[in-house]
């Protein structure tokens, strides 16, 4: 590919600028809104019910969100959706100052803000490689820096920053957040249009996204790209769960090195962003998936048998950066080979799978520690992994990757399969 054609469009320094900073607002409520509902109940069922109402779209709309970004404008989609959360975040910040905050109030802003996720994360999945022109390279190199931007801005500077507002007041993150949305939103207005596909218009919403599901589940490749973050998330919300107590008892972390220990991962995701592509150049995008899956297997198994806090670190470290890999060259493939139309759908069916398995992980890492011991959901956790690296590696092999990318060349093709029979005949990454 030559040089101009590897060169990112001045647009997606727009995008990439206006998805930091949400990014940089969502970790300051990550870490403000659970914090927030603390200050208003220390039952643990209350904080739950906050926890989880952010991931509640996902699995009730998740399909159907898809469906309607494919009927839509996907620019415009995202500059309003996140303009609504702007003004959204102003009821429960005047709340605060009022004093009338309630757990309630934070459950219902929390299940709208995932409303608001679940569009906004559909359309610029679906904008993106129109954006691009669907040049493999040009995504590698563009999710690599929006993965990047994120971890760093929702997982190291958003979270401290969040906990240090919340200290000048009740509304202050709230606010913040709400000033990171209403920048978003302008500067994804200013974003160039691009062509919207053909809407179907003589299927019902319910046919279309039955549709979306059902190109997922008949294609091999894109089924094995998304069993791994669905396998995945039942084997990492295992090890979440219990990784606090783990570290704990069993290698005598403290509160602090606990959070050391979690950036770690954090680092390691960011390298892990950084050199997907040059794994996808050498190895080809179907081996480095392979190798990346497995790669956090048998991380999560050392990390299982670590001995000290300083082994423990190191095996988060490269599972981050299995895991940043894997989230770059996944999306990045399933935006080349998914036909415009199709875009929406087919990344909402994905995340809405990955969303499904998390609350089955946090269950499972629970009991077997219950049952057994808190090294236990570590080491099934990685067997889980291991598991799911040998079932997929076929599925989504060079050799399926170089046929579906062949099979790509028109971006508008019908959503009927036109490729080789290997490739759909029947049905990780983000």
């Amino acid at each position: 590919m030559t040089s101009d054609a590897r060169t990112l469009p001045t647009g997606f320094g727009r995008l990439w600028t206006a998805q930091t900073v949400s990014s940089l607002g969502d970790g300051v409520s990550r870490a403000a809104l659970p914090l927030l509902a603390l200050t208003l109940t220390r039952d643990p069922l209350a904080l739950a019910v906050v926890a989880a109402a952010g991931t509640l779209p996902w699995l009730l709309f998740g399909v159907l969100g898809g469906a309607l970004v494919d009927r839509w404008d996907r620019r415009r989609t995202m500059w309003v959706t996140d303009a609504a959360r702007a003004v959204l975040l102003g009821i429960p910040a005047a709340a605060a100052v009022l004093d009338v905050l309630t757990i309630a109030l934070l459950a219902i802003v929390a299940f709208l803000l995932g409303l608001g996720g679940l569009f906004f994360d559909t359309a610029a999945a679906a904008y993106l490689p129109d954006l691009l022109g669907r040049q493999p390279a040009l995504l590698q190199r563009a999710n690599a820096r929006l993965r990047g931007a994120q971890t760093a801005m929702s997982g190291f500077a958003g979270p401290p920053a969040g906990s240090a507002l919340l200290t000048l007041g009740r509304a202050v993150p709230l606010l913040a957040d709400a000033v990171s949305f209403a920048l978003s939103a302008l500067l994804v207005r200013s974003l160039p249009a691009v062509p919207r596909p053909v809407p179907q218009v003589s299927e019902s919403l319910l046919r279309q996204a039955r549709a979306g599901a059902s190109y997922v589940l008949r294609d091999r490749l894109l089924l094995g790209l998304a069993l791994r973050p669905a396998v995945g998330n039942v084997a990492f919300l295992a090890v979440e769960t219990v990784l606090a107590l783990f570290a704990h008892d069993r290698l005598g972390i403290d509160t602090y090195g606990f959070g050391l220990l979690l950036t770690a991962e954090a680092t390691g995701g960011l390298l892990g962003a950084g050199i997907a592509s040059r794994l996808g150049r050498r190895l080809g995008t179907g081996t480095a998936l392979t190798c990346t899956a497995a790669l956090e297997g048998v991380a999560i198994l050392g990390l299982a048998a670590a001995p000290n806090p300083y082994v423990a670190g190191l095996a988060l470290a490269v599972c981050g950066a299995g895991m940043g890999a894997t989230m770059v060259l996944g999306p990045s493939l399933r935006q080349t080979i998914v036909p415009a139309h199709l875009m929406g759908r087919v990344a909402s069916t994905s995340r809405m799978l990955a969303m499904c398995a998390a609350p089955l992980g946090a269950f499972l890492g629970g009991w077997l520690a219950t049952a057994y011991d808190v090294r236990t959901p570590l080491y099934a956790a990685a067997g889980l992994l291991l598991a799911m690296t040998a079932v997929t590696a076929t599925m989504t092999s060079n050799r399926r990757v170089e046929a579906a990318l062949r099979g790509s060349s028109d971006p508008d093709r019908p959503a009927t399969h036109s490729r080789p029979a290997q490739v759909a005949d029947a049905v990780v990454s983000a």
